[in-house]
């Protein structure tokens, strides 16, 4: 019986025993693909886009050793990873943004990030945050995996098979359409959306259609990545329900719906119940954002994918799109686990309303300032001995004027940020998943139990967002149109500066990260 309890013990304490170290090697070259017929040089992990899936499970760390080999004169050479969705407590520079954590890795130049997925679980992504450089390719899914999970009862298959990236595509180079950008002020049009990587353009090859496999009878677990730069996408399936139950890593409980929409850097999870006859039906990504005239390439009804029943003919889909109920985001509440209301009701410590305007067409401000790169990483600003805004570089009255706000967020706080609605922005904050007290163009606040993210959009109307500063490190907020945070929508918050040297938060800093800044700063401008 003593054996029998030990080993039951054993079983207890296996996800906690169970934990690896993940190796990844990202090859970051140029390569010339064609996911919708077109080709182009192209930036890429290892070759291929959407690059390769990074896998864990709870608890384990990930090590990617990342190789600089860019090379193409035509696009950025140096680069940086952004790992989306992870909190990186004390490891704040393996977050990746550009000048904000780190400073771009060199051509040439081995990076290796090293960081805990410290018990995350669900959806994540990768993507360059370097300019806009991810819009030339380098993006790709992080699902991270619980055995233990608590909805686990809800579906049978939660693999490889049930991963959908969701992307825009562009023939134009980055950097080529982003000059055509501030001399127009027309945001880049894509020229295709990609379901799984590939897709169509108006008068392009007929380049086959993702297929997703599923079996009559069982219950699948998709998990949805919006791999865009621009776009948020409609996404349905004909003639199915979809029971959402996850937002950007974070559990709900299941709410049905049979469409939803999920903007730029959101991720979904929804359980299907493969229960419709054998047969094929059409997956349906349409695309939301910019006027397709244009760009005569660009077809938002192209955007497809099939689901194909094991049994049915290898043939495009007759199905029909029945619009039916579209999820509401406020409807979401996180599950009993994540402790739904944790933050309360009551008045926050620290409570910053950010106003976007544009006065100076593309560019845009947030209470009056067009964010611009610093010349120095603001977390090693920080680690430096910073300590409020007047200790940045450059000095507070000429960041007033040419760089972007840099908000310092004191320990341990109650943090509330609002953003008055204007236009369509898809806002990411790093270092933290957020409780969204109110959606936009809602009047209704939600303590209670609200929805839990770390992307969510304005569309038209206020939103405000509630969060924990317990988190050290300097973090982003940006709009996650890419084309947009290029001309200023963003912020910096400088979260517990002194907690960042000493005690129990302190940073990790290991020398190859300390080594990346004289490194770029030694580049000629045409490698940076």
């Amino acid at each position: 019986m003593v054996r029998l309890f030990v080993n039951l013990l054993g079983l207890a304490i296996l996800p906690a025993t169970l934990a690896y170290i993940r190796h990844y090697n990202f090859d970051i070259i140029n390569a010339e693909i064609a996911p919708d017929g077109f080709t182009r040089d192209a930036v890429t992990v290892n070759g291929i886009f959407p690059g390769p899936l990074v896998v864990a499970n709870k608890g384990d760390r990930l090590q990617i050793t990342t190789n600089n080999k860019l090379t193409s004169p035509g696009m950025r050479r140096s680069t940086s990873i952004h790992w989306h969705g992870f909190f990186q407590a004390r490891t704040s520079g393996m977050d990746g943004p550009s000048f904000v954590n780190q400073c771009p890795i060199a051509p040439n130049m081995t990076f290796l990030y090293d960081f805990d997925t410290a018990g995350q679980t669900g959806n994540f992504w990768y993507h360059s945050h370097l300019s806009t450089q991810y819009c030339d390719g380098l993006r790709g899914a992080i699902p991270v995996y619980d055995p233990w999970d608590p909805l686990r009862h809800l579906y049978d298959v939660d693999d490889a098979s049930t991963i959908i990236t969701l992307a825009d595509w562009y023939h134009t180079l980055a950097p080529d359409a982003q000059n055509d950008f501030f001399k127009t002020g027309s945001v880049p049009i894509p020229d295709s959306s990609l379901v799984n990587g590939v897709g169509r353009y108006n008068g392009g090859p007929l380049v086959p259609f993702a297929v997703v496999n599923v079996v009559q009878g069982k219950r699948y677990r998709f998990r949805v990545f919006a791999l865009s730069c621009r776009p948020f996408f409609t996404f349905s399936i004909d003639d199915h329900t979809m029971d959402v139950m996850e937002f950007d890593g974070i559990e709900h409980d299941p709410v049905p719906a049979q469409n939803f929409d999920i903007f730029a850097a959101q991720r979904v999870s929804f359980v299907l119940h493969a229960n419709q006859t054998i047969d094929n039906y059409w997956i349906r990504a349409f695309p939301t954002g910019g006027n397709p005239a244009k760009n005569p390439n660009f077809n938002p009804s192209l955007s497809l994918a099939i689901l194909r029943y094991k049994g049915a003919p290898a043939v495009e889909p007759t199905t029909v799109n029945t619009p039916g109920n579209k999820l509401i985001e406020g409807d979401m509440h996180p599950i009993a686990e994540e402790e739904p209301g944790k933050l309360g009701s009551g008045p926050a410590d620290v409570a910053i309303t950010l106003n976007i305007a544009q006065p100076n067409p593309p560019f845009f401000d947030i209470n009056g300032i067009s964010y611009l790169s610093p010349p120095l990483p603001v977390l090693l600003q920080l680690l430096s001995g910073a300590r409020t805004p007047q200790d940045l570089l450059p000095s507070e009255q000429t960041a007033l004027k040419t760089y972007g706000k840099v908000f310092i967020l004191p320990p341990n706080k109650l943090v509330e940020i609002s953003i008055p609605g204007t236009g369509f922005h898809p806002f990411h904050l790093h270092g933290h998943a957020f409780d969204l007290v109110r959606t936009s163009n809602s009047d209704v606040l939600n303590f209670v139990n609200p929805p839990r993210r770390d992307v969510a959009a304005v569309t038209g109307g206020n939103m405000t967002f509630r969060f924990f500063s317990d988190n050290p490190g300097a973090w982003f907020l940006h709009c996650h149109i890419d084309w947009h945070l290029e001309v200023g929508l963003a912020v910096v918050f400088g979260e517990a500066p002194a907690e960042n040297v000493e005690g129990p938060q302190a940073q990790i800093t290991p020398q190859d990260w300390l080594d990346l800044c004289p490194t770029y700063d030694a580049l000629r401008p045409e490698f940076q």
